[in-house]
């Protein structure tokens, strides 16, 4: 006979463990595990002692009492002939000795038909009654729908642009911020208004490296080490390489006083190369 105040001393002792992590103010992960293993254990434990109690006081050493319900759910579920009970199903005809068993069809068979049938009726009015039936091209509707605002989100993040892409911005926001960036970062060696100092004269009809957007953007983001002017493309993302170069084409033709002599060659705008975007 087992003593219930056996497992009323263990339920007990393992409480007292449990708290005594959380009176030492132990970390909340290491707390947590330990309650986890603490109820695991007095499980286990409980588990073990309900099993011996069972085969102590009814002498079922071969586990029958805990194999019936498994077998009676497992009966249910096949609704399988036992094998004395063969005969009683035997078929009449026979083949080379061979006799068929008239079984039934499992419950769990009949189950999950009736699981598909109800799906797919589900499924039809969801899909073509309900719905317009184009399943995959609804899809792909989507899909082409979540592209586009990705790309979108890429455009205006600068993602695609580079020499090649790269396009005159004539809004006033972007041009603004050119003017900013220019301010700090291009003045110093190419005047506030662009009339050249160090660097050459951004205002006149030459260029040394080629006008128009693409190669100023070029200029800008590689730079021109051998003539003192350093790479941007480290400080500056293209967004911001894109409003520079733009500010600075907005400066040809304004002739401002003191400036520098021309340097490099003319440029001419090829035909589908102007500023328009």
């Amino acid at each position: 006979m087992i003593n219930y105040r056996v497992l009323l001393s263990v339920f007990v002792f393992f409480l007292s463990a449990v708290n005594l992590f959380a009176a030492d103010d132990a970390d909340e992960l290491l707390y947590s595990i330990a309650k986890i293993m603490a109820v695991i254990t007095l499980l286990s434990i409980l588990l073990v002692m309900w099993l011996v109690l069972i085969y102590s006081e009814r002498n079922d050493h071969r586990g029958e009492l805990i194999k019936a319900p498994i077998r009676k759910f497992i009966n249910m579920l096949t609704k399988s002939t036992p094998v004395e009970k063969e005969h009683e199903i035997l078929m009449e005809h026979e083949y080379d000795g061979i006799r068929e068993l008239d079984s039934r069809i499992p419950p769990w068979f009949h189950g999950l038909l009736w699981v598909t049938v109800v799906f797919s009726i589900v499924y039809m009015i969801r899909y073509h009654v309900v719905g317009s039936g184009n399943v995959q091209a609804e899809e792909w509707l989507e899909g082409m729908r979540l592209a586009a605002e990705e790309r979108e989100i890429l455009v205006r993040s600068g993602a695609f642009l580079n020499e090649e892409t790269v396009t005159f911005a004539d809004d006033a926001a972007t041009l603004n911020s050119g003017k900013e960036i220019y301010d700090k970062n291009c003045a110093a060696c190419h005047g506030n208004a662009g009339e050249g100092l160090v660097g050459p004269n951004l205002t006149d009809d030459y260029w040394v490296h080629g006008g128009g957007i693409k190669n100023i953007f070029s200029v800008v983001k590689y730079g021109v080490p051998q003539k003192g002017m350093i790479s941007w493309q480290t400080q500056l993302d293209p967004t911001q390489m894109q409003a520079v170069s733009s500010y600075i084409m907005t400066l040809h033709g304004t002739n401002p006083p003191n400036a520098k002599a021309p340097e490099g060659e003319i440029w001419q705008e090829e035909k589908g190369d102007d500023k328009n975007i």
